[in-house]
């Protein structure tokens, strides 16, 4: 049996936490890392701010290794109890990501429903900086 993406996305959204762009906004995340894992072309046509780029087809290689999640020195030192938002463009490729960072341990993961385009539909602010 073969699955199409959009079941990939349903099955992943049955095992994930997701939080609404109004949730969210409404939120105080300081703590949270915030994840775009849109490819860097569409990051730098605009983002969350305080989001760092890390695309969902190099996630589960990258994310150990990045200085906000790890210890650059030490991947292994990597703070799986960290707040993590992840968003990308409607909420599939932030589904599935999240979905990936939960089977690797880290236990407060969730995806941005809607992903950027329902933060800007609701008029959210974004940065290219």
């Amino acid at each position: 049996m073969s699955l199409s993406a959009s079941d990939l996305v349903a099955a992943a959204k049955a095992r994930i936490t997701e939080v609404s762009v109004d949730a969210f906004a409404a939120e105080e995340h300081r703590d949270d890392v915030l994840i775009d894992v849109r490819e860097p072309a569409e990051f730098e046509m605009g983002h969350l701010a305080g989001a760092i780029n890390i695309p969902r087809g190099v996630l589960e290689f990258q994310v150990e290794a990045h200085p906000a999640m790890a210890c650059a020195t030490d991947p292994a030192l990597a703070l799986r109890e960290r707040a993590i938002t992840l968003y990308c463009r409607t909420g599939g490729r932030s589904a599935l990501a999240a979905d990936a960072l939960r089977q690797m341990g880290f236990s407060k993961v969730r995806s941005m429903a809607g992903g950027i385009t329902t933060w800007t539909e609701r008029g959210h602010p974004v940065t290219t900086r």
